[in-house]
C-alpha cells in the first residue's frame, strides 16, 4: 500500500504522531513533556475517529501499513 491510499490528513497526522512521540521519549523529564503527552492522546484520537477506518480499505493491514509509511516520514 502506498501513501496516496491514505487520506492525506490521516497520513499526516500519524506522521505527527510519530514526531511527537520521538520528542517525548527525547525530552527532558521536566520540559515540555506534559504537553508532548496531551499531544499524543489528541493525535490518537484523531487517528482512531478517522472516517477512513468505517471504509472497507480500513483494514488492520492498512492500519499497519499506515504506520510503515508515516514512520518514514516523520522526522525524529
Amino acid at each position: 500500500m502506498d501513501a496516496n491510499a491514505f487520506p492525506r490528513d490521516l497520513l499526516e497526522a500519524q506522521t505527527a504522531w510519530y514526531t511527537t512521540y520521538w520528542r517525548l521519549a527525547n525530552a527532558a523529564s521536566s520540559h515540555g513533556t506534559t504537553e508532548h503527552r496531551r499531544r499524543l492522546q489528541q493525535l490518537s484520537r484523531r487517528i482512531a475517529d478517522h472516517p477512513y477506518w468505517r471504509t472497507t480499505a480500513g483494514t488492520p493491514e492498512a492500519r499497519m501499513a499506515l504506520k510503515e509509511i508515516a514512520r518514514t516520514h516523520a522526522r525524529p
